[in-house]
């Protein structure tokens, strides 16, 4: 049986650097000659891209994997396979095995397992190059990595483990990418990495040099900055806040705090301060006020006080966060915190649930400031039932009543609801 009649089904999971792999994942092997199907029950080759950031995320995960019939061909890529290998194999009968972004070595992984060999690959291998074909999940966002890895060695992450030390893609093939993209009708340009502030230290060049860059190409299109750790931002803050000025930008900052407490942040091998994150929201708000801002909060980390947990609380009080991503704590295999006393599951969930109420309310407060704003959001996806959503130039979330033909539209709207997640708009003639 050629490949023209195998069948295969690609499900990624976890952060948007994974579904951009899993986006290169499909794309050479449809190149290759297979045939990509939206259903597993379709195929004869099912592909999961996987995540383990967090133990639930593990746990559902290899619950997914357990259940795929015997009968297909099961391959694992992603980042699972470089963190917990040991529970992989006790727990799941696979075909083939490799770490994230396989890129097109791919297409011979799945060759050798279909001439009957169990494939495990997980030696650290070169990121994929940026022209390799691709499926993307959105015909209007383009998920475009510009580094892997990061600079980091926080105490709890395990993703250094599985995507390894920084390794920045040049800013004049990041370019050809964009061009590509926006020529091909992307409308929104996402820079994924596991933090792309970091981007280019490798390479002497920096992310404000990159936004610069991809600015000055001609044509109408936005660009999303994802996930900047305070530390490298603290280093080029003003240089960054003025690449920001560009319209092309989303004013969307997200920089994750993880908590309030200093001391704790010492025991996470964060490499900043609470005043330094909280010099960099301040400063972005003084140039942008209404910049949406985004942070993250680990509740219940070992060593984590009941004086640092108020502190985590105070803090977001203060800085009023629009988007808080609230995790507990799990400790993850191989990393430091698995060496620390650990607070009772009980404890975290009541943190947790604190952290979540609060949070929750700030969001509906920041969002009710919208209400009667007028303007542009461009829409990039459907919504539920018959709503489509768009975003502004805040990169809010904004949902309308309207036909599916005005996606990738920019559309004039104004906001007559709101909710702690989205906000609800109606069209207007501008």
């Amino acid at each position: 049986m050629d490949e023209q009649s195998r069948r295969v089904y690609v499900k990624s999971f976890g952060c948007s650097a994974n579904f951009a792999d899993g986006e290169v994942i499909a794309g050479s092997l449809s190149r290759a000659g297979f045939k990509i199907v939206d259903n597993p029950e379709h195929a004869e080759i099912v592909l999961y891209n996987s995540c383990a950031v967090k133990s639930p995320t593990e746990n559902r995960i290899i619950s997914i994997l357990r259940k795929v019939s015997k009968e297909k061909q099961l391959i694992v890529t992603g980042c699972l396979p470089l963190i917990n290998f040991k529970r992989l194999e006790k727990e799941v009968d696979f075909n083939g095995v490799t770490g994230p972004a396989p890129g097109n070595r791919i297409v011979d992984i799945i060759h050798r397992v279909l001439n009957g060999e169990k494939v495990v690959s997980l030696t650290t291998v070169a990121e994929p190059s940026l022209s390799l074909p691709r499926i993307p999940l959105n015909r209007i966002v383009s998920i475009l990595p510009i580094n892997y890895g990061c600079l980091g060695n926080c105490s709890y992450c395990c993703v250094h483990l599985a995507r390894g030390h920084l390794r920045s893609n040049p800013i004049d093939k990041i370019i050809e990418r964009v061009k590509l993209d926006v020529g091909s009708g992307f409308k929104e340009i996402w820079l994924t990495s596991q933090d792309t502030a970091s981007y280019g230290k490798d390479i002497g060049t920096s992310l404000s040099d990159l936004l610069r860059k991809i600015c000055e190409i001609e044509d109408k299109f936005f660009v999303r900055v994802g996930m900047m750790n305070p530390d490298q931002v603290i280093g080029m803050l003003g240089d960054l806040v003025e690449a920001f000025e560009n319209d092309k930008v989303f004013k969307f900052l997200h920089l994750p705090v993880q908590s309030g407490d200093n001391t704790v942040l010492k025991l996470m091998n964060r490499k900043y301060r609470v005043k330094d994150f909280g010099k960099v929201i301040q400063t972005f708000r003084q140039e942008f006020p209404k910049i949406t801002v985004s942070t993250d909060i680990i509740c219940g980390f070992p060593g984590e006080s009941r004086r640092a947990f108020k502190h985590t609380k105070k803090l977001l009080v203060e800085i009023q966060a629009d988007i808080v991503n609230v995790s507990k704590f799990f400790a993850r295999p191989r990393t430091h915190a698995t060496k620390l006393e650990p607070i009772s599951p009980m404890e975290i969930n009541r943190r947790s649930k604190k952290i979540s109420e609060l949070t929750k309310r700030i969001s509906l407060d920041k969002n009710r400031e919208w209400i009667n704003w007028k303007g542009t959001v461009l829409v990039d996806e459907k919504g539920k039932g018959e709503t489509l959503m768009g975003r502004n130039f805040a990169y809010k979330p904004v949902v309308i009543k309207a036909n599916e033909r005005l996606i990738g539209s920019l559309v004039h709207v104004q906001i007559v609801d709101a909710f702690s997640t989205y906000l609800k708009a109606e069209i207007v003639k501008s």
